[in-house]
């Protein structure tokens, strides 16, 4: 009979469950281990996957300061599986690096689990190097004495190797050439070995920069090395700006993923105080947590054990850094934030569980010029979308047969920013579509142009202050409804019609305000994920103006509030100029690159460059 892991570790749990006896469990892991060394396809089974030998064979001391058998939770055996899958798609050459970043609550076990890891990896494999860096040497202490050594000491003889040394930092077993070691985090480590696994402790802690410490490692990771960053967050610093970088595989698990945060009631009369407080009292903490009983579907016993958190902290904020629900609350100071973070932050939630059952469409948009040489105007008709999931086009509703939509658009400043589009039906105020690009702006061009003919000749309204080039260039191309405001020229001392948005400084304050009601009273009409990032990320500076925090974007943002803000001219009969000099200055048209000219065919446009500021 052929014995797996899995039923070695299935047994385990039922003798465990059955009669809770270190010393039977004992003597069940002695035998798992004597069989290991004689079951040659069992061992190969463990060094393939070496989290195995964790649930077989570990032990580990639980919260409540007992010595039990190493079982991982559902939080470590997600981390686990991502691992694995990513592994695979490593060696399939389908991922180029194996890097992940864990943005952790207290307690969910991450440390323990990466520690144990590297832990079964050294003693079942050759040539293995593990090295982990930690945020004080108080925690280098705890991690390698309570995470490694006691589980280490805790197993039969029989499954430790010959140890060539075994210090206060490092073990070294001689015959399989493998260690692991553990220090304070520098930017002078690594230097002189080859390391196979490199776990970061409490990384957004660290006394040295992140970025020094990868430098100094260097070339002693290997081409398949596992790096991991963990840690809870610490404000905007380098672990947030390694989040956003794209670079790394994020890990976010919500803290009522972890089984054991629950609290019982001392009394039936306390649970039902409490369940009357979440719906009646107007707290934030009890509409934080009406909100996870109801939508999020928690039991009680997982929001008392929230609330009893919350109480206890004397800085209250802390509970959403600690036990974040989403990434960003975690990061953010939700008291410079320009619009409503708890609102937002359950906007995100629902449409991260929507979009697991009912994704959106992403792609972009095909089309064919009447004359490809010319590109004199395109057709109309050979307008289609095609499905791409590196597609800069967002679609949540399909544009209705006899709907009314508004698309706002928002141009690139300078080359860190994007360009970007938001379409809102205009019946409802719902957003149904987006775009998000960083292709040039003849391309960004086209695809609103595609955008706005898809949605019904859509209204189509995009920011002036940084590049005209999209508004001509729709205009050549007789995009058949563009937004048009009035400016007073202070030379003819007449008001003029021009096409496309200005951000000013009274414009800017009335979209920002309408904005911030539009969250407060029907936060169901924001459909992208992205964009309430920006909002979560938009902020009150020193000077108390509303901005983007320092090396984060507001272009999705803009164009959402540009869309909004002139959803009042949608239906509304438009001036169909022939030419572009009623709209645009002289002067306005020679600064930006483009020649005055009557037939607007023949504009040519040339590079922008501009310090992005509204």
């Amino acid at each position: 009979m052929v014995i797996t892991a899995k039923q070695v570790i299935e047994k385990r749990k039922e003798l465990w469950k059955e009669y809770k006896d270190p010393n039977k469990d004992f003597e069940f892991v002695y035998a798992v281990a004597k069989e290991l060394m004689s079951n040659m396809q069992l061992l190969k089974e463990v060094i393939e996957r070496p989290e195995l030998l964790i649930e077989m064979t570990f032990n580990i001391v639980d919260k409540e300061k007992s010595t039990v058998p190493f079982f991982l939770n559902d939080v470590q055996h997600s981390f686990i599986d991502l691992l694995n899958e990513s592994i695979e798609k490593h060696r399939q050459g389908k991922l180029l690096h194996l890097r992940f970043l864990v943005l952790k609550g207290r307690q969910q076990g991450f440390t323990s689990v990466i520690t144990a890891y590297q832990l079964a990896n050294t003693l079942i494999k050759k040539n293995f190097t593990g090295f982990t860096l930690a945020d004080t040497a108080d925690n280098v202490r705890a991690i390698f004495q309570d995470k490694a050594k006691y589980v280490y000491n805790q197993l039969p003889d029989i499954l430790k190797p010959t140890e060539k040394y075994n210090s206060k930092t490092e073990m070294f077993f001689e015959n399989l050439n493998s260690s692991w070691r553990i220090n304070v985090a520098t930017d002078q480590v690594g230097r002189s070995r080859t390391i196979n696994f490199f776990h970061g402790s409490e990384a957004a802690f660290w006394n040295c920069l992140i970025s020094a410490t990868q430098s100094s490692l260097g070339e002693a990771l290997t081409k398949d090395s596992i790096q991991i960053l963990e840690s809870t967050a610490n404000g905007f610093n380098e672990f947030k700006d390694l989040w956003d970088s794209g670079e790394w595989i994020n890990c976010f698990y919500e803290w009522w993923r972890t089984q054991e945060y629950r609290d019982n009631f001392e009394s039936l009369e306390i649970k039902k105080q409490f369940s009357n407080n979440i719906e009646n009292k107007e707290d934030w903490i009890w509409q934080r947590l009406k909100w996870l009983k109801h939508s999020i579907k928690l039991k009680d016993e997982q929001l008392y054990w929230y609330y009893n958190k919350y109480r206890n902290y004397l800085n209250k904020d802390l509970i959403k850094q600690e036990y974040p629900c989403i990434p960003e609350e975690a990061f953010l100071n939700s008291g410079n934030c320009v619009f409503n973070t708890e609102i937002l932050t359950q906007r995100k939630v629902e449409l991260q569980e929507l979009y697991k059952e009912k994704p959106y469409i992403q792609g972009f948009f095909k089309f064919r010029w009447n004359d490809e040489e010319a590109k004199d105007y395109i057709l109309n008709s050979s307008i289609e979308f095609e499905k791409s999931p590196m597609g800069m086009i967002k679609i949540y509703d399909k544009p209705k047969t006899y709907g009314f939509y508004v698309l706002g658009g928002d141009t690139a400043g300078d080359g860190s920013d994007f360009n970007a589009g938001t379409m809102i039906d205009n019946t409802i105020g719902k957003r149904v579509a987006t775009l998000h690009t960083k292709s040039d702006p003849d391309i960004y061009t086209y695809q609103m142009y595609c955008l706005g003919i898809y949605y019904n000749k859509a209204l189509v309204s995009i920011e002036v202050n940084f590049n005209l080039f999209p508004v001509i260039e729709l205009q050549r191309l007789k995009y058949p409804h563009q937004y048009i405001r009035e400016e007073y020229d202070n030379i003819s001392r007449k008001m003029q019609q021009k096409f496309g948005w200005k951000t000013d400084r009274n414009t800017r304050p009335k979209i920002i305000s309408e904005e911030q009601s539009i969250v407060k009273d029907h936060p169901e009409l924001f459909t992208d994920i992205d964009t309430i990032g920006e909002m979560l990320t938009f902020i009150y500076d020193e000077d108390m103006r509303p901005d983007a925090t320092e090396g984060k974007h507001d272009d999705l943002l803009f164009s959402d509030m540009i869309a909004q803000a002139t959803r009042w001219q949608q239906g509304i009969e438009k001036i169909q100029p022939k030419t572009l000099e009623g709209f645009f200055t002289k002067t306005e048209l020679e600064d930006l690159g483009y020649k005055q000219i009557a037939n607007v065919t023949t504009v040519k446009s040339k590079p922008v460059s501009s310090r992005r500021r509204r």
